[in-house]
């Protein structure tokens, strides 16, 4: 069940998946984060639809953005840093298009800048194993100048998404630790509807974050549909922060093969049941669209005014 006077909101769906399906080529070790540089607008524009869908936060282009991944493309530390930094004003910028479209709508949307494993950059599907062989100076070392640069661009928060371990969530916490004011979710994804994809206990991660102050939600995302009930329970009864959950299509990524395999589970039949389990926060991620969000719209609206 929802903690008391926990608010229900909503976020964004896939960014990066949704320009693909509107004729971008993302097949890079970039992905999404190349049209920072090369279609600035087109990143604006599903931003901005994601709004009009009925989203509360928009999650940056900045998910597989890095001082390395950049530099290998030919990009220099000044280069990056501005993309970086636009991948936070893109996203502002659509809110702002949205207000001045809908001045009476009274919705408060905010920005959070993604901060992705540093599996994501190596563009191998790491990611989803957490089988890196870096220690928590090393992770920490990687997440740290990224993580500086986008809260320089002010973000309303970071989305630190996408983890796959307790060892890189306690890296990022200790990076956390060196911005006072700096504020996140943390959202891993998942082997099976108990363990992280390397295989800690989720109800270790939810207690560990729990502690932390600097840390506003905890949850999943990018995680089958049908692992999201088990997993909403189990961190539940470890913290009473707000549960983020957004899933993926039920799809799954074959990193050799480079593409999305399997059959679509459209996660919006099982919204009721993860609001019943204790999440509050819900979206979509890779391969969820702006009609996916609106959906979940539609079942925040009717669940707070009922």
């Amino acid at each position: 069940m929802l903690h008391p006077g926990t608010r229900l909101t909503v976020l964004d769906g896939g960014l990066a998946t949704e320009l693909e399906a509107r004729g971008f080529d993302l097949a890079d070790a970039l992905w999404s984060a190349r049209l920072l540089a090369d279609a600035p607008d087109a990143i604006e524009a599903v931003h901005l639809d994601y709004f009009e869908a009925g989203a509360d936060i928009a999650i940056t282009a900045s998910y597989q953005a890095s001082d390395d991944g950049f530099a290998a493309c030919g990009y220099s530390r000044e280069d990056t840093r501005a993309l970086l930094q636009r991948s936070v004003a893109l996203a502002r910028s659509a809110r702002d298009r949205f207000h001045a479209r809908h001045r009476e709508s009274g919705r408060t949307l905010r920005v959070a800048a993604s901060i992705g494993p540093y599996g994501a950059t190596l563009h191998d599907g790491s990611e989803y194993r957490g089988d890196y062989g870096l220690d928590e100076d090393a992770l920490a070392a990687f997440h740290r100048p990224r993580l500086a640069t986008l809260l320089g661009a002010a973000p309303d928060l970071l989305a630190c998404e996408t983890i796959p371990s307790l060892l890189e969530a306690r890296a990022i916490v200790g990076v956390l630790h060196e911005h006072a004011s700096a504020r996140a979710w943390v959202t891993f994804t998942c082997r099976d509807g108990a363990h992280t994809s390397a295989g800690d206990a989720i109800a270790d991660c939810a207690r560990f974050l729990d502690a932390e102050p600097q840390v506003v939600a905890i949850g999943v995302n990018c995680v089958d549909p049908a692992l999201v009930t088990a997993l909403v329970r189990t961190i539940a009864m470890a913290t009473a922060k707000p549960i983020v959950v957004y899933p993926n299509s039920g799809e799954v990524w074959n990193a050799r093969a480079h593409r999305w395999e399997g059959t679509a589970t459209r996660f919006t039949t099982d919204l009721d049941e993860w609001i019943d389990a204790g999440a509050s926060w819900l979206g979509g991620c890779c391969r969820t669209t702006p009609a996916d969000i609106r959906r979940v719209r539609e079942v925040v609206d009717a669940r707070t005014n009922a």
